[in-house]
């Protein structure tokens, strides 16, 4: 006999689309950064010409990434969801391959919150879960969700342990 397992309901934070967009426009910035300084070593030194191509042609890359990093929050925001009971950590996500995570709290092992400057700004955690081969997170809960979530992944953990 086997026990209908329902999908995951809950949802990030919105504010998570924020933290995504800046994070990425980060890297982004550096990454033309570089390209600038690359090209104008080009141009003082008068390297080889394939050399002036492959920069071109790592500046289109980096705009198609570009776009990709504005369209990519908003897909991850949307196809986000976990949930949690006594038996299962449930996380789903993807927008073109889904993926749908069972964790049984039976194997987890630790539970913690993690916060960076940027999380830190919007007031948001991720919760990661380990178990023996892996680690499971889930990204951008509202800090008083993410802290109340993580006890309640140590309580079911525990209580399973103990039984």
């Amino acid at each position: 006999m086997s026990i209908p397992i329902n999908a995951p309901q809950k949802r990030l934070s919105k504010d998570a689309i924020k933290v995504w967009l800046i994070s990425d426009a980060i890297g982004n910035m550096i990454v033309l950064i570089i390209l600038g300084i690359l090209f104008y070593l080009d141009d003082r030194f008068l390297w080889k010409e394939w050399v002036g191509w492959l920069l071109i042609g790592a500046t289109v890359l980096t705009i198609i990434g570009w776009i990709w990093s504005v369209i990519r929050p908003f897909l991850l925001y949307k196809h986000w969801r976990y949930d949690v009971d006594e038996a299962y950590l449930q996380l789903k996500s993807g927008a073109l391959k889904e993926t749908h995570e069972l964790v049984p709290m039976t194997k987890i092992q630790s539970v913690a919150t993690e916060q960076g400057p940027l999380l830190r700004k919007y007031g948001l955690c991720s919760v990661s879960a380990e178990t023996m081969g892996s680690s499971h997170t889930i990204p951008a809960l509202p800090k008083e969700a993410a802290v109340e979530l993580r006890n309640q992944i140590a309580q079911y953990a525990r209580i399973k342990e103990v039984e």
